[in-house]
């Protein structure tokens, strides 16, 4: 059986100008993942969030669940593909996270690194670059991944 991802990006354009306290600086959805063909690589899955994670990568962000303050776009999206009866391992990560995150880091065995795994050659190049534009405009702690797999 396969593993496929879901999930959206998401930006909150008024932290950066007024602060991540400001009443405006609110997440809002940016781009669905359906749209960016991220394909079921379960090298990538595993290496960025742990899922059918049969590599030993030590996965960037597992199971921290959906973000409490996730926008209503994300919550109309994780509904529609089923909510959590359907999804599992829903987890979200920073565009700041990913950015430091180790590249050369490998599996348990040292074959695969993430970036074999997860880099912009993959299908996941669209995402970054997605993620990578709106960094610029929101600046990166402003901007995240949210997933989950069914």
């Amino acid at each position: 059986m396969s593993t496929d991802t879901s999930g959206m990006t998401q930006r909150r354009p008024g932290a950066r100008i007024r602060g991540e306290d400001d009443e405006d600086a609110f997440w809002t959805a940016a781009i669905d993942l359906f749209l960016l063909n991220t394909g079921n690589a379960y090298n990538t899955l595993a290496c960025l969030f742990g899922v059918r994670n049969s590599f030993g990568f030590q996965p960037l962000t597992d199971d921290r669940g959906q973000p409490k303050d996730a926008s209503e776009g994300v919550h109309a999206a994780f509904t529609a593909y089923g909510g959590p009866k359907y999804a599992h391992s829903t987890t979200w990560s920073t565009w700041a996270e990913l950015i430091a995150a180790d590249r050369d880091e490998t599996d348990s065995s040292g074959a695969q690194s993430r970036r074999a795994g997860a880099d912009e050659t993959t299908h996941w190049g669209q995402v970054w670059e997605v993620m990578r534009t709106l960094g610029e405009l929101h600046g990166p702690e402003n901007v995240r991944l949210v997933a989950w797999f069914h």
